[in-house]
């Protein structure tokens, strides 16, 4: 019976890929006419038009007719059943014979390292199970602990800064030296002048 259970996907996915590949591809109308649309599907909503009205020679639209076997609806291409896990005990109500996990996108990095450890302790297949590397969820234990250390370890540990380049003065701040210096040579010539005379 466990025989039956296994290859009955496999044959509904073969039944879903002949269906479609019987299906025509949908275009959107006249956009092998105009460049400015594009071909991604439209549905045509004119009194008129002759696609709405499924005139001869103008292409097929979207219909429910052309659905795929309803076995197979909702099938991920791997063949399971998609269920969608927020948290550790929504495991424990997984099939793993025939559903698989996909983790909630609102999960964090610390919450979803734990869900997929126990998926993999359960055999779960897990659809979007990006690898967190365990040094993240160790660098996240280690700021807590960066935070108890004194302030002096840390200022010794912290990398020493290289000191800020000089700017390159430009034109205007050249011209505008230029204009000042003559002037606090006057000044200084003339504060001169008086001390020698005194």
């Amino acid at each position: 019976m466990a025989e039956k259970n296994s290859s009955f996907p496999r044959r509904a996915l073969q039944a879903r890929k002949r269906a479609k590949h019987k299906k025509p591809e949908f275009l959107r109308s006249e956009s092998w006419r105009y460049s400015k649309l594009s071909e991604s599907w439209r549905r045509p909503r004119g009194l008129d038009h002759k696609m709405r009205r499924k005139i001869k020679g103008w292409p097929p639209m979207v219909s429910t007719g052309y659905k795929g076997p309803k076995v197979a609806r909702g099938l991920h291409p791997s063949g399971y059943r998609e269920v969608l896990v927020h948290n550790v005990k929504e495991l424990f109500e997984v099939d793993s014979k025939t559903q698989a996990v996909r983790i909630a996108h609102t999960v964090g990095k610390k919450k979803r390292a734990e869900i997929v450890a126990e998926a993999k302790a359960k055999k779960l297949v897990v659809l979007n199970a990006k690898e967190v590397k365990e040094a993240e969820v160790e660098g996240e234990e280690t700021a807590e602990e960066t935070e108890e250390k004194p302030a002096k370890e840390q200022e010794q540990a912290k990398p020493k800064r290289k000191p800020a380049k000089e700017k390159k003065s430009t034109k205007k701040q050249e011209s505008a030296k230029a204009k000042t210096e003559p002037k606090a040579k006057q000044k200084s010539a003339k504060a001169e002048k008086e001390v020698e005379k005194q």
